[in-house]
């Protein structure tokens, strides 16, 4: 599959979804955000413009290929290298998904368009929407997302409280916590309190697993967000590690990249390049491989290159 299609990859393997098949609407990086933490790296130019990125009878023919040659998945989720409801007719996806198969639909957005009501309408037709919340006020708001300037904390919030009020289906929050910038006790409490207004069906705490955009973006222990998890309400869960070992392709694909780090040391896109992968995969094997300290990163000349643990290179 990673040799057909353009705008799908995976399945992958998610944490929260298990088997997932990604749905990529944007150009690599093509966010309203920039935040310190994220997996893909810094944000070349922010954007809050919605238009069609991509054709989107492109995308839905590639689906219907898809579902007719493999349909094999937990979910299909609407993510990738960008966020996903900067394009204008991402509620098509779900509309085709729920016509031809039984998968649920996942919308993964930080949640930045949703004051604008007919995103709030589109991302409604989704099974599973996760929006997403690391501050608790301008200032921290523009320290760990780093969003558009035309952007604003509290319309953001609203216009998450605004969706939950007319969502029927299952609401997510992941709420991102990082050492030094917004995981200390008092700063989660604050976000705490803003979750609840928003009541969302599950809270999800996460922190930088795999390499961030910045490299002040220190994780939080495990113990540290296990404490964490009351202070909300519904109490929040940590994100627990997803396994691989019953997904012999996805374990296969780990071990190749991992062959491939003993031999030299790549950056992401290498990766990407030489096994035709999304950078959302590739970031996904390089996060077990580092959890389970078979590889490590590098930054060299402002680029993250990784390589098998004692590597001499």
């Amino acid at each position: 599959m990673k040799n057909k299609f353009q705008y799908l990859f995976g399945p992958v393997p998610s944490r929260r979804f298990g088997r997932s098949l990604g749905v990529d609407l944007t150009p690599y990086k093509t966010c309203s955000f920039d935040c310190v933490f994220c997996q893909l790296g810094r944000t070349p130019k922010q954007t809050i413009a919605r238009k069609k990125y991509v054709p989107i009878d492109d995308v839905l023919s590639e689906l219907d290929t898809w579902l007719k040659t493999d349909g094999q998945a937990d979910y299909i989720t609407l993510s990738g290298s960008g966020e996903p409801t900067l394009h204008s007719d991402f509620g098509q996806i779900f509309d085709f998904v729920h016509g031809n198969s039984n998968i649920p639909t996942v919308l993964l957005t930080n949640g930045t368009m949703l004051y604008h009501p007919e995103v709030r309408d589109a991302a409604a037709r989704s099974d599973v929407v996760k929006v997403s919340l690391s501050a608790w006020d301008q200032e921290s708001y523009e320290w760990v997302n780093r969003p558009h300037s035309k952007l604003n904390f509290e319309q953001q919030v609203q216009g998450q409280i605004d969706f939950r009020a007319r969502f029927n289906g299952k609401l997510y929050m992941e709420v991102f916590l990082l050492k030094g910038i917004n995981g200390m006790e008092k700063d989660v409490r604050k976000i705490a309190e803003i979750a609840k207004k928003i009541a969302p069906d599950r809270i999800q705490l996460n922190t930088a697993v795999r390499p961030p955009a910045e490299e002040f973006a220190a994780p939080l222990s495990r113990e540290q967000m296990e404490a964490f998890t009351k202070l909300f309400d519904p109490p929040a869960e940590v994100i627990a590690e997803f396994s691989t070992a019953r997904l012999k392709d996805i374990k296969a694909n780990q071990e190749t990249v991992l062959a491939m780090l003993k031999r030299r040391p790549c950056t992401a896109e290498q990766i990407g390049e030489v096994f035709s992968m999304h950078l959302n995969e590739v970031s996904k094997y390089l996060g077990k491989l580092i959890r389970t300290e078979k590889i490590q990163a590098e930054r060299r000349n402002g680029a993250v290159y990784y390589a098998a643990a004692g590597s001499d290179d």
